[in-house]
């Protein structure tokens, strides 16, 4: 850890130790002056660590009893599996009420980071960035990665740019009615996991969305895979915490 760690670095690691049990329920984190002594940070980086792991309510700071580790291990509430049988059918995100709309910010290849290969995605990828707003104000940032060679696939008959390369400002590519992307796009899916998760914002969500870095947020995680367990491409979605997430089951 060295005097260039942000306070979102740090208070990613923290949690991680809380979640492997590292830091058990009770304990007492160093305090302020001691911690940024031993990282090599500033006391304010760890106050704003503190606060975050304050906000997802991982630790409590009173006064005279320092900060309090108040979550045990990390632990999975699988909700089950589903099967829709018409998957066409559902739409991707919606708001109760307001005027919607999205736009591609971002896409753009480069070697596969270690956060994309852990979800099984390796070489060069693509990355697509695409901010959801309701009333013109952002609500949602979220991030598609794929290989390359899944980027390039195009629809029977397309001509010109694959639609998943389209750059910024293009006008928009989608399939026909009732069609999903990945079938469109002629993709062999299997399968998709999901893992909803409040954690610090990765700084570029929390640019688009106008917070601080490292506010707390939801993160919705798909990885989908084909037939075979490869991975075609994986979806983090963060969105503010005081914001739902909901999923439709249809059939």
């Amino acid at each position: 850890m060295s005097s260039s760690t942000t306070a979102s670095e740090l208070a990613a690691e923290l949690r991680e130790g809380i979640a492997a049990g590292q830091y058990r329920y009770g304990t007492r984190l160093p305090g302020v002056r001691g911690l940024a002594e031993q990282r090599g940070v500033s006391q304010q980086t760890v106050a704003a660590a503190y606060a975050t792991l304050a906000a997802l309510g991982l630790v409590r700071t009173e006064r005279g009893s320092g900060t309090v580790v108040t979550a045990g291990r990390a632990a999975t509430a699988h909700l089950g599996a589903f099967s829709p049988p018409n998957l066409a059918v559902g739409k991707p995100w919606r708001a109760d009420d307001g005027e919607v709309s999205e736009e591609t910010t971002l896409v753009r290849q480069l070697p596969a980071p270690k956060y994309v290969q852990d979800w099984g995605i390796s070489g060069e990828i693509v990355e697509r960035t695409r901010i959801r707003r309701v009333d013109g104000v952002p609500v949602q940032h979220k991030l598609t990665v794929m290989p390359y060679q899944v980027a390039a696939r195009v629809p029977d008959g397309h001509q010109g740019v694959p639609p998943m390369l389209a750059p910024v400002g293009a006008p928009p590519l989608s399939p026909p009615a009732g069609v999903r992307v990945a079938d469109w796009l002629g993709w062999d899916v299997g399968d998709t996991e999901v893992r909803i998760s409040a954690e610090p914002m990765l700084s570029a969500a929390a640019e688009a969305l106008g917070v601080s870095e490292a506010a707390p947020g939801f993160r919705i995680l798909n990885i989908t895979r084909d037939g075979s367990g490869g991975t075609l491409y994986a979806t983090v979605t963060t969105a503010p915490l005081h914001h739902t997430v909901t999923m439709d089951i249809h059939g």
